[in-house]
């Protein structure tokens, strides 16, 4: 999540004096650029790893704070929610074993963080989005307690002015208000950063936009999120609305979102993409900047643009540019954003081998993308892959092609091509772009994890179906055997072994009836789909009553009645809340005589738990 030490910037002379450093930082890159005192003699590669930690039961942990204390490495550092942990990997050259460096060190990290973690009676995850996160792990109690995510979240509620609104649709659907940005915490990734020269940016830029869509396409890993299956790389769309600080108005607005893909092809400089963040994004960040950038640059140093870098850093390009500098040299890169975490540590080094190596094998005809690609293509090329994934149909070269397709017979071959120029060892370039061919052959990580999921549903609740592929995500990345050779899951023999809350066993796809509707035609519906509890709402969405299997039992005295459900629903009930605990919910019911209990959350339903629920849970627990 970058610089810690920021400030939300509300305050207008703490502002102003941010903003001018901000300018001053964009002034210092032009004349940086226009006197080559940028890096361009070498290429390097770097990467974070982003990874989940579960409890043993394969439920989000709250550990991060702990294990990052006993890890105690300064590649480690914290991201927003408490389940979340990242892993920095030391920049390297681009050239002959690079990639099995890579490999070597994110594999030995991941072993120091499993280690950690055992303590804490904790495993770690590498997948886009965790399977079983739950509105439960997205309060407040989950997030970090860092004070650059509390600001980040106050300043983002406070200029969108109200709650976020999440609306995704993909096979299921997903609607729902939250109050944080948290939801931003349910993804995870791989990120890579490939330096570019300067003179190159531009037209390099334009060339990782022009193949995100393709590369997506075979990458994704993402397709789960609150038991919905959503897109294939659902992470492109949570990420966006999460932290969409944009609202709603009477006529059309040309309002850029700050997560993007951008509208148009780059032009100019890198720092024309920086100026052009700044026009279109407001500062949300701000912090005290003790240096000068243009000083600096005066007295021969190479400033660190602490105020840009801070920015950019609330601007969350797919391909993002990136500036460093160490104060004696400085470079410019492009940050890959899109890639997920997971499914295993080969399977992501094989994505980075695969984009560096068309990053680097780009082939001349593609040094001018305006001149040779429609921007819209680009673009579509790319939301259609985070929907549909490798089943998409991409445009290129004004043709036509499947995903499968254009990897396999266009872009591995350029991707080739890149890595042997770059003298990247041989064996290297087989084995990684191997797994690549394989997987656009074969099936990706959304592929599997859609397949077994809807497989476990025909037998399972979905809480249960859901730790079951959680638990098989994490045996299968034990052996690092790349996803296209994972297994097909085996069920599970002893369900709800891990279930503790109602949130865990309790029903969510209901039958609900407003409390003005017709009572004979709730008794039918109970009848139809032979339930014995229906709840009933008011106008507003708020649970106001239940009908039960005696209500049904009087069907035939309402029949042609006028009555309304208000007029024989039982309006006092016990509810209950997700968090609840099951043990405590049996006692209740018993205590009370009664067959179901209504979850609430906000005076709203979303769940009911019955006794069918509870005696599962029992015989489930009998098992073990």
């Amino acid at each position: 999540m970058g610089e810690q030490n920021v400030n939300s910037a509300i305050d207008n002379k703490a502002r102003s004096v941010f903003i001018k450093s901000l300018l001053n930082d964009i002034s210092a890159l032009d004349i940086m650029l226009e006197k080559d005192l940028i890096e361009s003699d070498i290429t390097r590669i770097g990467a974070e790893q982003e990874f989940c930690l579960v409890t043993e039961n394969w439920r989000p942990s709250k550990k991060a704070v702990e294990i990052l204390n006993d890890i105690n490495d300064s590649h480690f550092t914290t991201e927003l929610a408490l389940y979340n942990l990242e892993i920095n990997l030391d920049p390297v050259e681009m050239s002959s074993n690079c990639f099995s460096h890579l490999e070597k060190q994110l594999n030995t990290l991941l072993s120091k963080a499993r280690n950690a973690s055992k303590k804490h009676n904790t495993n770690i995850i590498l997948t886009g989005i965790l399977p079983t996160i739950s509105k439960n792990e997205l309060q407040f109690d989950y997030m970090t307690p860092n004070p650059r995510y509390w600001e980040l979240n106050n300043m983002i509620r406070k200029l969108r002015g109200t709650d976020f609104e999440l609306h995704i649709r993909g096979v299921d659907e997903l609607s729902l208000i939250h109050d944080s940005v948290l939801f931003e915490a349910c993804n995870t990734s791989f990120q890579m950063h490939l330096q570019i020269a300067p003179k190159d940016f531009i037209a390099s830029y334009n060339w990782a936009q022009a193949i995100t869509g393709p590369i997506l396409g075979v990458c994704t890993n993402s397709p789960l999120l609150l038991g919905r299956e959503l897109w294939s790389e659902t992470r492109i769309a949570l990420f966006r609305q999460s932290i969409d600080i944009r609202n709603l108005s009477h006529s059309p607005k040309n309002q850029e979102a700050r997560v993007n893909f951008s509208d148009a092809w780059a032009t100019g400089t890198v720092a024309d993409i920086f100026k052009n963040d700044i026009a279109m994004h407001k500062v949300i960040l701000s912090r005290e900047i003790e240096s000068d950038a243009l000083i600096e640059l005066e007295s021969g140093k190479l400033p660190k643009l602490h105020a840009l870098n801070l920015h950019n850093g609330t601007v969350y390009r797919w391909n993002r540019p990136c500036y460093g500098s160490n104060g004696k040299k400085a470079h410019l890169r492009i940050e890959n954003r899109y890639i997920p975490s997971g499914p295993t540590t080969v399977d992501e080094i094989a994505n980075f081998a695969f984009w560096a190596g068309l990053m680097i094998g780009r082939p001349p005809q593609f040094d001018d993308m305006p001149n040779c690609m429609d921007f819209k293509d680009a673009k579509t090329n790319f939301i259609k892959t985070a929907r549909s994934g490798k089943e998409s149909v991409l445009m290129w070269n004004d043709t036509s092609l499947s995903v499968k397709d254009l990897v396999i017979n266009e872009l591995l071959p350029m991707a080739y091509s890149g890595l042997e120029k770059a003298s990247i060892n041989k064996s290297d370039i087989e084995r990684l772009l191997g797994i690549i061919d394989a997987r656009a052959r074969g099936m990706t990580g959304s592929q599997w994890k859609t397949k077994n999921y809807r497989q476990l549903r025909k037998s399972m609740k979905q809480d249960d179906a859901l730790l079951t592929l959680t638990k098989s995500i994490y045996n299968n990345q034990q052996s690092n055997i790349p996803v296209h050779k994972w297994p097909s899951i085996k069920k599970r023999s002893n369900p709800l072994e891990t279930a503790s809350q109602v949130g865990h066993i309790m029903t969510t796809q209901l039958f609900t009836v407003n409390e003005n509707d017709l009572a004979e035609l709730a008794t039918r519906i109970m009848l139809w789909k032979n339930i014995h509890h229906l709840p009933v709402e008011n106008n507003a969405g708020e649970f106001c009553g239940l009908l039960t299997w005696t209500h049904m039992k009087r069907q035939k005295e309402l029949k042609g009645s006028n009555k309304i459900v208000a007029d024989i629903m039982t309006k006092e009930v016990l509810t209950t809340e997700v968090r609840a605990k099951i043990k405590d919910i049996i006692q209740l019911m018993k205590k009370h005589e009664i067959g179901c209990l209504p979850v609430i959350r906000k005076k709203q339903l979303v769940g009911i738990v019955t006794i069918n629920d509870l005696t599962k849970f029992d015989n489930g627990k009998s098992t073990q």
